[in-house]
This record gives structure tokens, C-alpha cells and sequence, in this order.
């Protein structure tokens, strides 16, 4: 079996490329993924929204990218008379600072602004008066996105683009990758449990929080580790009027999921194991039901329904993602260690590399402040609005 191109992995990322790829016309594709019914994949596990409010051009470029392609994702994704809905929702996020500590909040307001970012600075009273149910006692600064942001329906955004790959020609393996065939600097098959070897010119290595094995069969360290997130769901008896997405200063994210509410706490230290999906139920006792009811007091009765876990391909370099060519590794394409930020930013990816691999430069959105070849020169990005 042979291939212009192999992906590795097929969640968003992996399928938004093959995507582009399949769209140019000008390459043979095939992706290979693990998982049957992705019902475990974390793009489907994933909170599934979208920002702009970052503090690099390049994050605030793809996902102000991601969200025009989502809003019009039934016209460009159609497959015949089909078009996917994804349950797109435009409600901004809501950055909460505490009272002594807005150095960083203003700083990212400011950034946002220069870069065309609609945001509004609120101070606590102008807080407390455009969202009643907050409480502001302990504040000192609130941002809020105008425009832009929101959330979705994950699943059905992966499927819309595994579909409409597959119509493209694009053949999608039920199969795991072992490993690289290696001449030199150059990877010249992928190796695969079931189907053998897969002769390519290109490898894409999309594996999320299995991209540093992948890697690593090229003889390159990939940072990146999963990272276990918790998602907890739950209903209010007093629903809060229009909220947003909250990002409390305490570390905590809540927002609308249907007829309830979806949270999840700050981060945890990276997992040995990407396939743990166990949620841990303890963390909404004892921290996030006591912080959701300190900002917004109408939390203080609720009843958690369900909760998931499902992993950030967490980059351990800088939280940012990894997107190019792999430093002494001709033909190894790294897409991967988003930290969070995959779904948002799965539209602005898989041009991005589709053009990288097809025409050798980006045409679209410059990508290049994301190489993978700033891991060896140690050059770390600054992001201070990682959740």
C-alpha cells in the first residue's frame, strides 16, 4: 500500500488536513486511526469552543480562521445535499481577574486590542452591572469578547470533516501505527499492526496525545504529554441570564451545554497514560462546586449529571501548539501538542500544513511562529491566557 501522504491519527486535526489536502487534488491521502467509533477520541471528548481572546497574533489569526470557517461549515463541508450542523453558539468569553492581580488581564486586553480583537474592559461595577448573577466582591478586572468566540457540537465538527475527506478521495484505516521505516534523514514508510506497511512520501504525525511516540520513532523528542481534563455537567435550579463562557481567575470554565452547564477545572500534571478516561468525580466536591458558588452564587444549587474525561495533547515546551516540519527528519510533518486549543484552531491547522506540504510555504496564515524547530533553538512562546 502506498500514499503521497499518511496521517497519523484522524481526530480534527488529522482530518482537517487531509481535508485541504484532498481539496488541492494534487495528492493521495490515507489516514490511519485507531479508534472505531471515536467516541473516545479526545476530539470528541473535548468543551468544543473557540476564542479569540489570546496574546499571540498567530492564536488570535487561527481562531478568528477557525470561527469564519465554522459559522459557514454547512456551506464548505457539504457533502452532495448534506450539510453538517454543528450547533454553533456566538457568546463571548468572560476573563475574571482578581482584585491586585490585573496586571495580566490588562495586558492581554491590550494586546488583544492592538491586534483587532473585539474585547470590552470592565471594570467590578460595570461587571456587576452587565451580568447580575456575578459576584464581583473579590475582583478587579473582567474581559469580555464581543464577537468571535463561542461553542459547538466537537463530534459532530470531527465527523462533518472525516465525511467530507472520505468524498474526496481521502481512505481512512482502522489501524494503529507501530512504526517508521527509516532511510537516513527520511521516513519512507509507516508501519501498522493490521494493514502492514504504508509506503509515503509524506508523514503527518497527528496523533494528539500520542504524538510523541510517533516522534520518537524518528529519533526526535516531541514535548508533548496528555494531560487529563474533567468535564462535569450539571443543571441550575435558577438558571443565570445569558451567560458566557466564564473563565473565573481561580482557574476554573463554565459555560451553557443545551439546558445545563458544562465546567471544568485548571490544569493537572501530565498523565503516563493517554488511554485513562476515568473521570475524577472527587474534583467537583471538593473544589469546583465550592468555586462555581463563590462566583456565581445561583451555582450553589445545582446537581451534577455526568462527567467525562478526555486528554490535552499538553505542549510541555510552552503550551503552544507544534506545526511543521520535524528538525532532522526531511519528510516528518508535526501537527500536534495544541494544549487545549486543537478544535479551534483545526480549520487554520490543516491549511496551513496542507500548504506547507503541497506549495513548501504558507499562503493563508502564517503558521511559522509555531515551527517545531523553535523546541531546538529554546525560543518559547508567551501565551498568558492558556485554560
Amino acid at each position: 500500500m502506498r500514499a503521497d501522504v499518511v496521517i497519523v491519527g484522524g481526530g480534527v486535526v488529522g482530518s482537517s488536513i487531509a481535508l485541504h489536502l484532498a481539496e488541492g487534488g494534487q495528492c493521495s491521502v490515507i489516514v490511519i486511526e485507531r479508534a472505531t467509533s471515536y467516541a473516545r477520541a479526545s476530539s470528541a471528548l473535548s468543551a468544543s469552543s473557540i476564542r479569540q481572546q489570546f496574546t499571540t497574533p498567530v492564536c488570535m489569526g487561527m481562531s478568528r480562521h477557525g470561527f469564519d470557517f465554522y459559522r459557514d461549515i454547512g456551506e464548505r463541508l457539504a457533502v452532495e445535499d448534506e450539510r453538517p450542523e454543528i450547533g454553533l453558539v456566538e457568546r463571548g468569553y468572560l476573563y475574571l481577574a482578581e482584585a491586585g492581580r490585573e496586571a495580566g488581564l490588562e495586558a492581554a486586553v491590550r494586546v488583544q486590542r492592538a491586534n483587532a480583537v473585539p474585547v470590552e474592559r470592565l471594570e467590578p461595577l460595570a461587571l456587576a452591572d452587565r451580568f447580575a448573577w456575578l459576584n464581583v466582591e473579590d475582583l478587579g478586572l473582567g474581559a469580555f469578547g464581543l464577537a468571535g468566540e463561542g461553542w459547538f457540537d466537537g463530534y459532530s465538527v470531527m465527523q462533518a470533516f472525516r465525511k467530507k475527506a472520505r468524498s474526496l478521495g481521502v481512505v481512512y484505516l482502522h489501524d494503529e501505527a507501530t512504526g517508521l521505516a527509516m532511510t537516513a534523514s527520511r521516513v519512507t514508510a509507516v508501519e501498522t499492526a493490521r494493514s502492514g506497511t504504508i509506503v509515503s512520501g509524506v508523514v503527518v504525525d497527528a496523533a494528539g496525545p500520542h504524538a510523541a511516540p510517533v516522534a520518537a520513532w524518528a529519533g526526535f523528542q516531541l514535548p508533548v504529554a496528555p494531560q487529563k481534563r474533567t468535564v462535569f455537567a450539571f443543571r441550575c435550579a435558577e438558571p443565570p441570564k445569558d451567560l458566557p463562557l466564564v473563565v473565573d481567575a481561580s482557574g476554573f470554565y463554565v459555560r451553557p451545554e443545551g439546558d445545563g452547564y458544562i465546567a471544568g477545572g485548571p490544569a493537572w500534571l501530565p498523565d503516563a497514560d493517554p488511554d485513562d478516561l476515568d473521570a475524577d468525580y472527587a474534583q467537583f466536591d471538593e473544589a469546583m462546586w465550592p468555586a462555581l458558588a463563590h462566583r456565581i452564587p445561583a451555582f450553589e444549587r445545582i446537581r451534577m449529571s455526568r462527567a467525562w474525561a478526555g486528554h490535552y495533547e499538553m505542549s510541555t515546551f510552552d503550551h503552544n501548539a507544534l506545526i511543521g516540519w520535524t528538525p532532522g527528519v526531511d519528510n516528518l510533518m508535526i501537527a500536534a501538542g495544541f494544549s487545549g486549543h486543537g478544535m479551534q484552531h483545526a480549520p487554520a491547522t490543516g491549511r496551513g500544513v496542507a500548504e506547507l506540504i503541497t506549495k513548501g510555504r504558507y499562503e493563508t496564515l502564517d503558521l511559522s511562529p509555531l515551527s517545531v524547530d523553535r523546541v531546538v533553538r529554546g525560543e518559547r512562546i508567551e501565551e498568558l491566557n492558556v485554560i
